[in-house]
């Protein structure tokens, strides 16, 4: 895979997280996914890297918009 696949399938895991995410402001999913791609940079075999990424920012995204419990005291 090249550099340039590579960012493409990161931009397309941008794309599909939006999507999938509505609650989610934009700019804070292309954070979470960029953020994901960087943690990944050192990495010598690049061909799963952006199934990787888009595993992490399913993730944290899916963290993020799980509801809260609230405490009840009885």
């Amino acid at each position: 895979m090249t550099g340039d696949d590579e960012l493409l399938q990161v931009e397309q895991v941008i794309e599909r997280l939006i999507t999938r995410y509505p609650s989610v402001a934009s700019a804070d999913v292309e954070l979470t996914v960029r953020t994901a791609h960087k943690r990944l940079a050192e990495c010598r075999i690049r061909d799963f890297v952006p199934l990787l990424v888009e595993k992490a920012a399913r993730r944290d995204l899916a963290e993020r918009t799980a509801p809260v419990a609230d405490d009840v005291v009885l």
